[in-house]
């Protein structure tokens, strides 16, 4: 008999638990299994959250043909052979069969590429889970092709309901005389992760002895049975999200010391310190920005020496980024720059290049005004002059303001000069 994470895990769509966002009643993937139209998708979200599970059961809800792939252990040739049944098994079944890749994310580029002929001609219907941001782990066109559903950690009152089915249903534990007196320390030690919470439970009964006859839990007792602190990180829940929100928020407000705490905390629960320098590079673009543009820099270095190095010496490079990220004048003015002119696109649309600014490889376009009046900056004193580069309707549109910074004040100050204070506040 399997451990009782496994012998628990839901076979439909209503014995499933969380995430009532995707399978709740208006939930668009129980939309999806009640009209048998299922589209390829990507679950993202931390362990424990569902991912294989939610797999399973439409698997088991749409009765289609369903293949599993570890990206862990499957390469390309594994992929090709599962689409070639996949080919086969397609003749027999009303639609495209499912295939189900577990950590898509460690799938290299090749790898994601043998499978966007089959999911483009509906061979097969792609589910994807990781743990990663797709944004970052998986390629463009796999990610047009697919949507992307956020799984999010279980909140407590379903981990209680987990417990409580554990307690009542198991095969095992429901014939065991189980006294749970307190059950916080096992919900907060799981930190939203259902399979780490059942672990954990299953840990406990059979390690503690029996009181009387009956097997007494309480939160003491989970501590010391799985020698941890019930509030220690946990990578994959949500105190993951609070601490990395602390962290960030303190290098935004010029607090080294609580930045480095932030990272200790994070270093010793164990996380990934490319993670962590990820955030580092975001921080130094938004936060700091153009007050200090060596900032990204060196948050880069430390990227790159921490992907170079690992643990344990990459704290080093990572502590030193934080600091000196924590230490430098702030400014989000480019943030707000691409912000607003994002804002501007959606509000104007695709307006027109002027002539001036569009080259001219061929005579037609030379004749049709490509190009004519552009004048080569550097054929001019200090390689600079007056001419318009937005489009026509957004003549003086100003996009980016200079905050009080040395760096920034700098820059204002030519650009005043230049554009004849056409930056001036």
């Amino acid at each position: 008999m399997g451990p009782l994470a496994e012998r628990l895990r839901p076979r439909t769509l209503d014995d499933y638990v969380g995430q009532a966002h995707l399978v709740g009643e208006n939930g668009v993937i129980r939309k999806m299994i009640a009209s048998r139209n299922l589209s390829s998708f990507i679950l993202w979200g931390p362990p424990g959250v569902g991912k294989t599970t939610l797999a399973s059961v439409i698997s088991n809800e749409l009765k289609k043909p369903f293949y599993t792939l570890s990206a862990v252990t499957a390469g390309v040739k594994e992929v090709r052979e599962v689409i070639d049944r996949a080919e086969k098994d397609r003749l027999f079944a009303a639609g495209s069969v499912i295939l189900f890749i577990d950590e898509i994310h460690r799938f290299n580029k090749s790898q994601q590429d043998s499978l966007l002929g089959a999911v483009e001609r509906g061979t097969i219907t792609l589910i994807g889970a990781t743990t990663e941001n797709p944004s970052f782990e998986v390629i463009r066109p796999l990610l047009s092709r697919c949507q992307v559903y956020t799984l999010e950690p279980l909140g407590d009152a379903e981990m209680n309901v987990i417990i409580d089915r554990a307690l009542q249903t198991d095969t095992l534990l429901s014939g065991m005389n189980i006294e749970l007196r307190e059950r916080d320390a096992l919900v907060h030690y799981a930190g939203g992760d259902a399979r780490r919470l059942l672990n954990s439970l299953e840990l406990v009964v059979n390690s503690l002895p029996s009181d009387d006859g009956a097997i007494v839990i309480t939160n003491d007792r989970v501590v010391n049975v799985l020698q941890q602190s019930p509030a220690a990180y946990d990578k994959g829940g949500e105190m993951h999200y609070d601490i990395i929100s602390a962290f960030i928020k303190s290098i935004r407000g010029s607090d080294p010391d609580a930045a480095v705490y932030w990272m200790a905390r994070m270093i010793e629960g164990g996380e990934d310190p490319v993670f962590i320098a990820r955030r580092l590079v975001i921080s130094a673009a938004e936060d700091i920005g153009l007050a200090n543009p060596n900032a990204l820099l060196l948050a880069n270095a430390a990227f790159d020496a921490v992907t170079k190095i690992g643990w344990p010496e990459a704290r080093i490079p990572l502590a030193e980024a934080a600091v000196y990220l924590a230490s430098s004048p702030k400014s989000n003015s480019a943030y707000l720059a691409i912000g607003e002119a994002l804002a501007q696109v959606k509000r104007t649309g695709n307006l027109p290049v002027p002539l001036h600014l569009r080259n001219a490889p061929t005579e037609l376009m030379k004749k049709m005004g490509y190009a004519k009046g552009y004048d080569y900056p550097h054929d001019f004193p200090g390689h600079f002059v007056r001419q318009d580069y937005m489009p026509d309707d957004l003549r003086g549109t100003c996009l980016w303001t200079p905050q009080a910074n040395p760096s920034e004040n700098k820059m204002k100050e030519r650009l005043e000069h230049l554009w004849n204070r056409k930056y001036e506040e």
